[in-house]
């Protein structure tokens, strides 16, 4: 007998499902009260490894003054450690490395709450280009998962800020590109989100890999340690659609804990 193309096929109704498994929902139910257990210990374990945290700070703060007490003694220690790092190199201008060889020391600073955030000062004798001798980025971390970055308002020497910052390039009477803008143009104010994402990385370098141990980059030792722990690592460089600084490369950063300490790695 043919089959009857006026009607369709019975579907199962909800009320006809398969019966649910009392067994299986006692189960995922204590799992997610086992989770949430976890979660409790995982938040009191945090907050405990921030107060050891803010306590070896504390140790080590009398450290690094000692040790820049010690480079100063060092001529260029900085403008060369710039230079030997693999990102921050490609953010330094040929004026800006003049600039450089004025900076006296640098310093990096937690706040007193770890999670608000952070300071970057850079200490520079008296010069030719800028009457400050105190720069300083600082870097706010609200609960709500947003970064205010504010910044030493730089006052430029007559003629300082044009020559600096290429408002005009001599050569071609042109304005120079943004990707070549100064390094000490990070100094400023950002209101657009995509520079703040910038500035937020460039302090996370410095803070994260190059404040620890700088003289391993004026002794240009880490091309040697990534070559042995990341050979496959993408080379670093740096840029967001060439706004700030020379390489038109947009890159992430990843903190992660190598060994005990951290590392920086930047994702394309």
């Amino acid at each position: 007998m043919l089959a009857d193309k006026g009607k369709k096929p019975k579907v199962a109704s909800v009320e006809e499902a398969e019966p649910v498994d009392d067994e299986l929902v006692i189960s995922i139910e204590k799992l997610q009260e086992t989770q949430d257990e976890l979660e409790k210990v995982n938040e009191e374990a945090s907050d405990k490894m921030l107060e050891v945290e803010q306590k070896f700070n504390e140790i080590r703060r009398p450290m690094y003054l000692k040790r820049n007490d010690v480079i100063k003694t060092i001529p260029d220690f900085w403008l060369t450690a710039f230079l030997s790092h693999p990102v921050l190199c490609d953010i330094l201008t040929e004026e800006d490395q003049k600039i450089f060889k004025h900076l006296d020391s640098l310093d990096v600073e937690d706040f007193k709450d770890l999670k608000s955030g952070y300071s970057i000062t850079f200490n520079f004798t008296e010069n030719p280009y800028f009457e400050d001798t105190k720069l300083t980025k600082s870097f706010s971390f609200s609960d709500e998962g947003t970064t205010q970055i504010t910044g030493t308002p730089i006052k430029w020497k007559q003629g300082m800020a044009a020559l600096v910052n290429g408002v005009i390039d001599e050569k071609k009477g042109k304005k120079r590109s943004i990707a070549h803008q100064s390094f000490f143009s990070w100094f400023c104010d950002a209101d657009q989100t995509e520079v703040i994402e910038l500035q937020d990385q460039v302090g996370e370098i410095i803070k994260e890999d190059l404040w620890p141990n700088p003289l391993k980059y004026f002794n240009n030792e880490a091309d040697e340690e990534d070559s042995d722990d990341e050979e496959n690592d993408e080379e670093w460089s740096i840029g967001h659609k060439g706004q700030m600084f020379r390489n038109a490369v947009i890159f992430r950063t990843h903190f992660s804990k190598r060994r005990g300490k951290r590392k920086c790695k930047h994702y394309l």
